[in-house]
């Protein structure tokens, strides 16, 4: 997906590194130049001083072929006005916005904004459910277990496909519960379940070893 991010403070930066990290294109617009230079210095060539409201900005950063607008700002009025743009003269099919005042969630919403939220977890998870081909998807936290509950798609080319789940070198902690396949009726998996293309696996991990536990199930 190509995803334009307004904003780069510690919210945008944070979004925009996950996005990166996840193989989407990413464009960050930041007005000051100072933290437009620290980003491009740790992310590359993805942030371009500019202002999200402004048209001939947004033009020339392509907002036009733009999947997602996310406007993470400090201020909600730049979010609700780069967010109006991007949906109505652009034709963005979605538009995620920060809400950083909660009186104001009734207003963005009457306003057609399709997504107001509040934290970058959420806004990932907004995405991820909009994604069909996300390869991790996190479904619940359970901050005192220290685990998440992640959905896993495994694709054709994965080298977990064939495999049995005793044969897989799944990271510590990470237990498989659930298997839904397109050809099979969603089911507990035991050792010798034999993974195949296009299963969902619904599984418990340590939430630093979430990028392991794609690394075995989809390759790298």
């Amino acid at each position: 997906m190509y995803i334009i991010v307004i904003g780069g403070g510690k919210v945008g930066f944070s979004l925009t590194k996950a996005l990166l990290d996840e193989g989407h294109e990413v464009v960050v617009l930041e007005k000051d130049q100072a933290r437009t230079d620290f980003i491009s210095g740790e992310l590359g060539s993805v942030a371009i001083r500019g202002d999200g409201c402004e048209l001939n900005t947004l033009s020339e950063v392509g907002t036009g072929r733009a999947d997602m607008f996310v406007a993470v700002t400090g201020d909600d009025e730049d979010n609700l006005v780069s967010c109006q743009i991007a949906k109505h003269r652009f034709n963005v099919p979605v538009t995620v916005a920060r809400i950083n005042d909660p009186n104001n969630e009734t207003i963005f919403k009457l306003l057609g904004i399709d997504v107001p939220i509040n934290s970058t977890m959420e806004i990932l998870e907004h995405i991820e459910q909009r994604v069909p081909t996300h390869p991790l998807t996190h479904l619940l936290t359970l901050k005192e277990e220290g685990v998440e509950i992640v959905e896993v798609r495994i694709p054709p080319t994965a080298s977990a496909v064939g495999k049995a789940i005793k044969d897989i070198a799944l990271p510590e902690g990470t237990t498989i519960g659930l298997i839904i396949g397109k050809k099979h009726k969603p089911y507990l998996p035991t050792p010798n379940s034999v993974l195949e293309a296009d299963d969902q696996v619904i599984a418990a991990t340590p939430p630093e070893r979430e990028a392991a536990l794609r690394t075995a199930l989809r390759g790298k």
